[in-house]
């Protein structure tokens, strides 16, 4: 049995248009001979009804306070709403299709309430109904804990759901329904340039879901990597066969990696950069930093640290708190806010030379000051004045030649 799945997102769901659409590339995949295993969120997004941050906001404007675990109970609806609405659809246009909680398709997690981890999928039930000639329908973002509790798997779940499925199925491929026609080199609101790619290695996607591109979330790559299992992100709302995902070993992408150095950019904004000196005679100061962070779970990212301080950053909305906490330590932290993050990825980079110089002269090109920079084997990062974002993710762009 030849297995695909396929996941939608809540734009993909959201209007009768856009069900229909769905409805028309399970059918052509189902003509094709495929057994189809359908993943869904919650439709639309922030102010429609079933949308995840409608429910939360149904909560805060009910004493918000419910529990971690009757909250998972609540955001789960969305997807179990999507799931029955789209089994209603195939069965009025003659498909045959039967509807699955994360739970009823297998999906057993842990006990961490919003945030759950997969600890296994049971995928007799789902093949029992595969082999009966029915398309299954699976809410995404959610499973069952051992003692029966529904959970959800964090923001992004959705797309951990379909490539888990995936690997447990040893599906053939599968497709990330968007609304946009796959994976491009830059956020198009921004760089009016950018373009789809064609194919890029599960690494270089991985670096870019972290590093604020929103397109597929970077767990899923890292289970559909480990299993081997080529994913397609792809538009709902075209023919087009959108962005394939796979390995680097095979020649096309190998190809790809040798033609282009850098395959993308991405940002984060609105992060704050925090300065903090060392203070004679007190050798611990990296590790009181650092654990005084910990200790109250504010995240930092692009960490320098040398003998004589640390420089590191943390979301705005962390930046007081982690200031206040510093000072009292009897550290003097300074900070420059609003501060972005721009990633240059890709993994034609490794041991090619000049790389580091052409984003430097990018930059220094439009008078963009890099206040901080690191780098790994497929990604050079910069942290430059939010102000200063846009220009410099165009700059950088137009240099690499990403347009072509």
């Amino acid at each position: 049995m030849r297995i695909l799945v396929q996941k939608f997102g809540g734009t993909s769901l959201s209007t009768d248009f856009a069900r229909e659409r769905v409805i028309y590339h399970i059918t052509r995949e189902r003509e094709s001979g495929y057994a189809v295993v359908v993943v869904v969120s919650a439709m639309g997004r922030r102010g429609e009804p079933y949308a995840t941050d409608t429910l939360l906001s149904l909560i805060r404007d009910n004493g918000n306070s419910l529990p971690a675990r009757e909250l998972d109970m609540l955001l789960g609806c969305g997807e179990i709403i999507s799931a029955a609405a789209l089994c209603s659809m195939l069965q009025s246009h003659g498909i045959p299709a039967a509807a699955l909680t994360g739970g009823g398709a297998g999906i057993l997690t842990d006990e961490q309430f919003g945030s759950a981890r997969i600890k296994s999928i049971q995928t007799e039930r789902l093949l029992k109904l595969l082999d009966d000639g029915k398309v299954v329908i699976v809410t995404g973002f959610q499973g069952v804990t051992a003692s029966g509790d529904m959970t959800t798997l964090g923001r992004g779940g959705s797309d951990t759901s379909a490539t888990a499925l995936g690997a447990a199925l040893r599906a053939e491929m599968i497709d990330i329904y968007t609304d946009v026609d796959g994976i491009l080199t830059a956020d198009p609101r921004i760089v009016s340039e950018a373009r789809p790619l064609d194919v890029v290695g599960y690494a270089e996607i991985g670096n870019m879901a972290r590093q604020g591109a929103k397109v597929i979330h970077p767990r899923a790559v890292e289970i559909a990597q480990q299993a081997h299992i080529p994913v397609r992100v792809r538009s709902t709302f075209s023919d087009g066969t959108g962005t394939l995902v796979t390995d680097k070993s095979a020649a096309k992408v190998e190809q790809a990696f040798k033609d282009r150095p850098v395959t993308g950019i991405a940002h984060v904004a609105g992060v704050t950069q925090i300065s903090v000196k060392a203070i004679e005679g007190r050798t611990d100061m990296q590790l009181q930093v650092f654990q005084t962070m910990a200790k109250h779970h504010i995240s930092v990212d692009f960490i320098n640290v040398t003998p004589s301080g640390a420089v590191f950053t943390v979301f705005d909305l962390d930046a007081r708190p982690a200031l206040e906490l510093l000072s009292a330590g009897g550290f003097i932290p300074q900070a420059v806010h609003g501060c972005a993050k721009i990633s240059v990825i890709g993994g034609g980079m490794n041991g090619q030379p000049g790389v580091m110089a052409r984003i430097v002269e990018a930059l220094t090109e439009q008078g963009i000051t890099i206040m901080q920079s690191a780098d790994s084997n497929t990604t050079i990062w910069v942290l430059v004045q939010e102000a200063d974002m846009a220009n410099a993710l165009r700059a950088l762009h137009a240099k690499f030649d990403l347009h072509r």
